[in-house]
This record gives C-alpha cells, structure tokens and sequence, in this order.
C-alpha cells in the first residue's frame, strides 16, 4: 500500500501497559524464529493459515491461541476494523535490525500493514522513505513498504511490536483520511471499550485465476512507478497486449479451473518476450527492477498452484 509519506501516525492510541502485561504472559515457546531468518528477530503467531503454526501468506486465515490469551490485543484489532491476515507479535532483540528492503510481494500490494509498539526504547529507530521516527509505546503507525525501509534497536532490551495485515475497509480508510487531513479527534483507547467477538478474518487472499481487471490494476500501478527508459515504451505496449490477451482467455475459462495450461504457457511466453524486451534493465522509482515487481504481483501469483518459482534479480533485497 503506497502513501504520500513514508510515515502515517493515526490518532489513536492504545493502552501500552495493558498491551505489555499480555505479551509478558505469553509462554517463552510461543516465540519463534521469524520468517527471514534475520539474527535477532522472532515473532508470536497471532493470526495465521487454519491458525496453525506456519508463516505462510495464502489460505484462510484464523486466529491462534497465542491471540486467544491476548484479550486487549483482540480489542485492538477491532478498533482498527480491519479484515485480518497475517499478523504477529514481533521481537527484536537488543542491537539487532530489520537490514534495508522493499516490501514487493504480491501480498504488500494488496495489503496494509499496521504497526502499534508495545515494548520499545528511545534507541529503536524506523526508517523508510529516508525519513527516520522513533514509535512510542501503544501508538498506531503506518508506512510505505513499497519504499525502501529498515529498523535498528541500539538499545538495551527487545523491542516488541503488535504487527496487524489488513486489507483496507472502509472503517480504517476513513480513519487514515482523518489522519491525513487532520480531522479526526485522537482518542485513546482503554481496555474494555472495544469488542473483540466479531472479528473478521481473510477467506480468499490470492487469486485461483488473476481476473484481467485485476491484472491491469497491477500494470498501471507499474507503469506509475516505472523510470524513464528507452525500452519503457516496448515494454508497456507488450504489457497492454498482454493484458488483452489474458481478457481473452479469461472471457473463455474465468476461474473456473479449466484452461489452467493455457493460462500457464500464455504466462511464459509473454514473460519471455517482456525480458527479451529488455524490461530487466528498467527501474521503478524505488530503484527495483521491473522485471522484478511484474513477477512478483503477476507472473508469480496470476495462476494458483504457482507455475513459477519466486524471481528475484541480483541485489534486489525483497523480505517475507
């Protein structure tokens, strides 16, 4: 999700010692290794696939145990309203960081990601965009993944952040227009003033067939981010026939599940052509090559049961 600023504040905030009091509970063995496998970072599973103990992006997502004994924490997310996937408790430990990266999968295009600090110190620092900010304890923060983004913490203790995925309703849409205007009151919000029971959680969070709508939802969010180049101009006329004829096939089989070995040689085909085009010499204004961002938003993820492995190009640093 892409943003004006590398940073959003939003105007609520949240009990930070109620917060903390939760994780403190929580069992040593419900801390895991993070999914990078960066040294120093771990995270509990709050919201996952079946509620199972995996890390993975696709399938309906529930809640776990770890979340069912963090009552306040199932407050929180149902003040923000959101529809939720993957989400977590994630550590990182004293002198530890978050290394330089772009947030590029397709699960960052289609999904925000909240940040509310419950353990932290005046050492850990956040930086996207450039711009560096310290989150304090039960603040609510957003920021620009598509950007270039790292975290360090100098300090002394582990850091701790509730990490919430959500697609984007319309109830945290206008509480983000709120905070963007200026608006909107902030409001402070104490244990027992939210209801937790109505939680919604993701059924369908990746494409059994990429709709052509959807794929030329992607192109032009590209196309926006794309630098001048000498080939752009090939590059973007293979792309819009590309699209015309995924409408094509779409209009014979939609997703059905039929035509699934078409759909799959028209996919490689048109990568093929696109990189002869010379697409992996141009950038988008994040410094990513494009080759990069179309494999990971379309040519990955446009047929389920992926035809592709995960593509990505020498000194392009994506995280999970």
């Amino acid at each position: 999700m892409r943003f004006a600023q590398p940073f959003l504040k939003l105007p609520l905030r949240f009990d930070a010692e109620a917060l903390e009091r939760e994780v403190r509970a929580l069992p040593a063995t419900s801390w895991v290794p993070h999914a990078t496998g960066f040294p120093g970072n771990e995270a509990v599973r709050l919201v996952t696939v079946m509620g199972q103990p995996t890390d993975a992006f696709e399938g309906p997502m529930r809640p776990t145990e770890d979340l069912a004994r963090c009552p306040y924490i199932g407050e929180v997310m149902a003040t923000l309203g959101g529809v939720w996937g993957r989400s977590r408790l994630m550590g990182l430990g004293a002198g530890a960081e978050v290394p330089e990266h772009v947030d590029a999968h397709y699960h960052w295009r289609t999904h925000l990601r909240i940040h509310v600090p419950i353990i932290t110190n005046p050492k850990v620092e956040f930086t996207c965009g450039g711009e560096t900010v310290h989150m304090a304890p039960g603040e609510c923060w957003l920021f620009d993944s598509f950007r270039w983004h790292e975290v360090h913490n100098r300090g002394s203790e582990r850091r701790v952040h509730l990490v919430l995925d959500t697609v984007v309703t319309p109830e945290l849409w206008d509480v983000i227009d709120g905070a963007q205007s200026g608006a909107l009151a902030k409001r402070t919000v104490r244990p027992g003033e939210s209801d937790s029971r109505g939680l919604k959680f993701e059924q369908v969070n990746a494409p059994t067939v990429m709709s052509p709508w959807e794929v030329r939802g992607h192109l032009a969010f590209i196309a926006e981010s794309a630098v001048e180049h000498p080939q752009l101009g090939a590059v973007m006329k293979r792309l819009d026939r590309f699209a015309d004829g995924w409408a094509s096939l779409w209009a014979q089989y939609g997703a059905s599940g039929q035509g699934i070995d078409e759909y799959r040689q028209f996919l490689g085909h048109a990568r093929a052509e696109i990189e002869q085009l010379g697409a992996a010499d141009i950038s988008l204004s994040n410094e990513l090559q494009l080759i990069t961002v179309l494999d990971q938003l379309i040519f990955i993820m446009a047929v389920a049961q992926r035809p592709f492995a995960t593509v990505t190009s020498s000194g392009q640093r994506l995280a999970s």
